[in-house]
């Protein structure tokens, strides 16, 4: 492994491999190579760990309780939010929601925001490199409210266009909602220009962090966003856990969306008063197993350092750039001159998705398709792309037993 650079070599890749257990697995009797990150990133023995501790050790219904394991269990489940609020820096533990995804939490701002304060004629403004989750749900808001969604257009490298954005801007903008780094192209946005523009014009900015959070160091008092998204499973921690960040004021101001336990002060028959943030927004029994479970992969990643995992991570971007440019007929999709380490392309004259085939029976999983952006594929005028995606773990040799399989390709159906 090429692992010369100062920086490189602050991380003990074998050591940090050895962590996951999954890479060990053998498929149709290749050693797995994982290359798909931006989809959901492998989970190390520290986070199954913790997670079997909890149900062996303090399983227990939370914040109701006042025997030794809900008490306990209470404990473990707020440090986790205190623990995500250090790690977003966030003012206050109470703008941490606990959501089930990414994809959750932008539809809790859109049901609930969206509904309170949006009305007919009021314009919503999203980007063409969208992940469906932060697409559907403003056109159902649209659809209900006679709104009027906006779309930011991009250029042939996959970044937006900011000055078609600032002309967008007017009176009429009420709500920007945008990805941080778009999960087929890798493009990192420019979010804190996006945010300022945006509040210029008294509108509301929410951020989708979904690929972000794993590879950029983020301050939401620093950015000034009034939401931010993240899910758990794309940061090393579990399925099923997501974070909604929002502003105290604006979350305080915004009506409950779900109803049941928890989110309750009183409840009669006559009217139901609702209870203080975060748990407003959290009603039911959370996934409470992974939610503990996620303060360890966080502190997983900061242990390493985030700034050296970015550093090695674009290491591995270039290398592979450099590598897969190098074979006929392909073309990388997205070229932004700041990119996270996801590289989508295509093969000309070949389906992605018997890229996709052909490259699992030599034991290296990528993603395939549209990515849940098809209007960003419309865009390229492409149906979709192959889509590989490199986290702390992946090495250089991966690489080249991609590039090799990728050749192997080429030579069956080129």
């Amino acid at each position: 492994m090429l692992l010369e650079t100062d920086t490189i070599s602050q991380l003990d890749i074998a050591q940090i491999r050895s962590d996951f257990p999954i890479l060990n697995e053998v498929v149709n009797g290749k050693q797995l190579v994982y290359f798909d990150n931006a989809a959901t990133t492998q989970k190390p023995r520290q986070v199954l760990d913790a997670l079997a501790g909890y149900y062996e050790h303090t399983n227990a219904n939370i914040h109701r309780g006042i025997h030794h394991l809900a008490e306990k269990a209470t404990a473990e489940f707020e440090a986790s939010r205190r623990r995500i609020q250090k790690f977003m820096n966030a003012r206050l533990p109470e703008e941490v929601i606990f959501t089930y995804g990414t994809t959750d939490g932008i539809n809790l701002v859109a049901q609930t925001y969206g509904r309170a304060f949006l009305k007919e004629g009021d314009e919503i403004i999203i980007s063409t490199m969208e992940h469906h989750s932060n697409i559907v749900p403003w056109q159902m808001l649209c659809e209900e409210k006679g709104c009027v969604l906006r779309i930011i257009p991009i250029n042939d490298a996959g970044e937006l266009l900011m000055d078609e954005y600032e002309k967008m801007l007017s009176e009429k903008t009420k709500f920007v909602s945008v990805v941080h780094v778009s999960n087929a192209l890798g493009t990192i946005n420019p979010v804190a220009q996006i945010i300022e523009k945006a509040h210029a014009v008294g509108a509301k900015v929410l951020i989708d962090g979904a690929q972000a959070s794993s590879h950029i160091d983020i301050d939401v008092q620093a950015l000034d966003c009034d939401f931010y998204a993240f899910s758990l499973h794309k940061l090393y921690g579990p399925t099923g856990v997501g974070v909604l960040y929002g502003k105290e004021e604006v979350l305080n101001a915004m009506p409950p969306w779900r109803g049941g336990g928890e989110m309750i002060k009183e409840v009669t028959f006559e009217k139901t008063t609702f209870n203080e943030l975060p748990y407003k927004f959290e009603a039911g029994t959370p996934n409470i197993a992974d939610v503990v479970a996620s303060k360890t992969a966080v502190e997983y990643l900061e242990k390493l350092g985030k700034e050296a995992v970015a550093d090695y991570e674009n290491y591995l971007l270039e290398y592979a750039t450099d590598a897969l440019s190098s074979i006929e007929g392909l073309r990388i999709v997205g070229t932004a001159a700041e990119k996270i380490s996801v590289i989508s392309f295509f093969m000309d004259g070949i389906h992605h998705q018997d890229i996709g085939v052909l490259l699992d029976q030599q034991g290296i999983a990528i993603r395939t398709g549209h990515h849940c952006t098809q209007p960003l594929m419309q865009r390229f005028g492409i149906p979709g792309t192959s889509r590989a995606s490199f986290a702390v773990y992946n090495t250089t040799e991966e690489i080249d037993r991609l590039v090799s399989g990728l050749l192997k390709v080429k030579k069956m159906l080129g």
